[in-house]
């Protein structure tokens, strides 16, 4: 397919209803769809998340010119790799938390504006990480993320969102140690203590701007490292995230390559786009335009 051919007009919607907006949006985005001019071969609300990526994958399989998701990170991020090198575009609705990918690539996160692109947006080629053989679609991370994700309780994450998973990490801080962090990159090797490392294809995570230069279109994989032993020193670089600073670059070092090794003392989980799905050691590489999505025009 080329990018410069019209998105199609067919499709199969697939929503996670256990998404935080999921269940109650399936409707309203089967009644959207339909009034933009998209026709629905098929349209599935699905309510066990490990029925999502077998369903994916049978509409691929199917023959369907494009798969509408609706969910959150950890919803497309699963999706993406059955849709990974297919003859067959991606469209997302975001419907979870923080939605970093849909940021990423300047989709609107409200249902009627996402809907918008998806009738009247044009076809865009995109990177996918890859974490030890497995695509994921926007971001990852060592440290303090993973055991968030790992441990966040649903109904805390569902009704408050971001202040719910704020709340969260700072309550995990009290249990959350420092690590040893090796980089490979381009035949070099980089030691260092560190507080979080985070994997970016695209530059939110969390719902958040954090990793500026990271771009869906690079054909690189940037890797962050928030450096040092310090607690104050990873809350310090998160605040100057927040808060847009650029004094954030005084607590990390960024890494940029093609493929990279990671290697932690001790082996740490990986959380990937909001779900932990890998350890380290992990090779992290970047499988360059390998998926294509539909984006505002």
């Amino acid at each position: 397919m080329s990018a410069s051919e019209p998105v199609p007009k067919h499709a199969v919607l697939i929503v996670n209803a256990r998404s935080r907006q999921g269940r109650a949006q399936f409707r309203r985005a089967v009644e959207l769809l339909r009034g933009a001019g998209v026709e629905l071969s098929a349209a599935h609300a699905v309510r066990n998340p490990r029925k999502l990526t077998p369903t994916v994958k049978e509409a691929v399989r199917g023959g369907a010119a494009m798969v509408i998701v609706g969910g959150g990170d950890g919803s497309l991020s699963s999706a993406v790799e059955e849709l990974a090198d297919r003859d067959c575009v991606f469209a997302l609705l975001p419907l979870g938390t923080a939605n970093s990918f849909a940021r990423s690539l300047g989709i609107p996160l409200d249902l009627e504006g996402a809907v918008e692109t998806i009738a009247s947006g044009r076809r865009r080629r995109v990177d996918l990480g890859v974490i030890d053989g497995n695509h994921y679609a926007n971001g990852a991370a060592i440290g303090l993320a993973p055991l968030v994700a790992a441990t966040v309780p649903h109904k805390l994450k569902r009704w408050l969102g971001h202040p719910g998973y704020l709340l969260w990490a700072i309550w995990c801080l009290v249990r959350f140690k420092p690590f040893r962090l090796t980089v490979e990159v381009d035949g070099e090797r980089h030691e260092m203590n560190a507080l979080e490392v985070r994997i970016a294809n695209g530059a939110y995570h969390g719902g958040v701007e954090v990793v500026e230069d990271a771009e869906v279109d690079s054909g690189a994989i940037v890797v962050q490292v928030v450096t040092g032993r310090a607690i104050g020193r990873l809350i310090r670089n998160w605040a100057a995230v927040l808060l847009g600073r650029q004094s954030r670059s005084e607590t990390m070092v960024d890494f940029h390559g093609r493929k990279l090794r990671l290697v932690t003392d001790p082996p740490l989980p990986i959380s990937i786009d909001g779900e932990v799905l890998g350890h380290t050691p992990a090779l992290v590489e970047v499988a360059r335009g390998a998926i294509e999505v539909v984006v505002p025009a």
